[in-house]
């Protein structure tokens, strides 16, 4: 009978198994013992953290919706500057077609002005025939007697050639007149004739009136009330036949209503017909229309129509 060997109860097997049940037992109770000490362990503490979460949330939410807010405005300003730009877009425009508008208008009255100018012109130089119409493109030329109250200023002779020939073509509407006479705006008679005499109606007259005009200095104050009144007054006997071309381009006077008043006083018979028609001519110096020579007109153009005149612009 074989013998068998006896068992050993502490073999190295058995030793490692049991090594390594102490080690893990006592990492156990290593890892136990950390647990125990961990910094959340107390119950104060983990509230406190959930509160510092809570408040960090609520941070966060604040700050999403301020995003939120400043996004919304940027998209605002956005929209806005949009829309600004295609305003301006359109001011452009506008300011673009009222300019083109402007021009047009301008050109357009440019137009007008100097139609105006050919036809007054025109009705100055119709008479040349040689018989006269009682009216002449929209001026009466129906008298028999003419007086011309020339401003002989400064001013007025810088346009000289253009007044003479002005002259010229008015005494050519009347090719036949029993009396004429040229007095400066002040009153003095061209030529020293004496003030309610005529000239006589002559080729060799009208000639010598126009020789005489060019190199005449006669006294101005650039208004032409004074040379009105006292062709009123030297012709009045010539009531109903005489008609007054005033020609100038200034009026120095202080008051329309006042001038207007004297000459209509002047102009009225005592039974209240006119003494004479009363024409106005007012002459544009080529730097344009002056405030003086504004105010010409506007006295002549009333003077005129108050006394059956014509008021015209050259």
């Amino acid at each position: 009978m074989k013998r068998r060997e006896p068992i050993e109860i502490f073999s190295l097997s058995f030793l490692d198994i049991i090594s390594c049940a102490f080690g893990a037992v006592v990492m156990l109770i290593l890892l136990a013992k950390n647990g125990e000490q961990g910094e959340y362990q107390d119950a104060s503490q983990v509230a406190t953290l959930i509160r510092d979460v809570n408040s960090a949330e609520q941070t966060v939410n604040g700050l999403q919706q301020a995003l939120s807010a400043a996004q919304a405005q940027l998209k605002a300003a956005q929209a806005l500057g949009a829309s600004n730009a295609e305003q301006q877009k359109a001011l452009e425009a506008q300011v673009a077609r009222a300019k083109d508008n402007v021009q047009q208008l301008t050109d357009a009255a440019t137009g007008l002005e100097q139609t105006l100018v050919e036809r007054e012109r025109a009705a100055i130089n119709a008479g040349k025939a040689l018989s006269r119409d009682d009216e002449v493109g929209g001026i009466p030329v129906d008298s028999d007697y003419v007086v011309f109250i020339i401003d002989t200023s400064g001013s007025m002779k810088t346009m000289w050639p253009r007044v003479l020939r002005t002259l010229d073509e008015v005494l050519n509407n009347h090719p036949k007149v029993e009396g004429f006479q040229v007095l400066s705006d002040n009153g003095d008679v061209l030529g020293g004739s004496r003030l309610g005499t005529w000239r006589k109606d002559s080729k060799a007259q009208r000639n010598g009136v126009l020789r005489g005009l060019q190199g005449w200095n006669g006294s101005s104050n650039s208004s032409p009330v004074e040379g009105i009144e006292a062709a009123l007054r030297a012709y009045s006997r010539y009531q109903g036949n005489m008609a007054l071309y005033v020609f100038g381009d200034d009026f120095t006077g202080s008051s329309y209503d006042a001038a207007l008043a004297q000459i209509n006083n002047l102009n009225r018979a005592s039974s209240g017909a006119l003494i004479a028609r009363i024409h106005g001519i007012a002459f544009k110096r080529n730097m344009g229309a002056s405030p003086d020579m504004v105010k010409f007109s506007t006295l002549m153009r009333e003077v005129a129509r108050q006394n059956n005149g014509t008021f015209m612009g050259l």
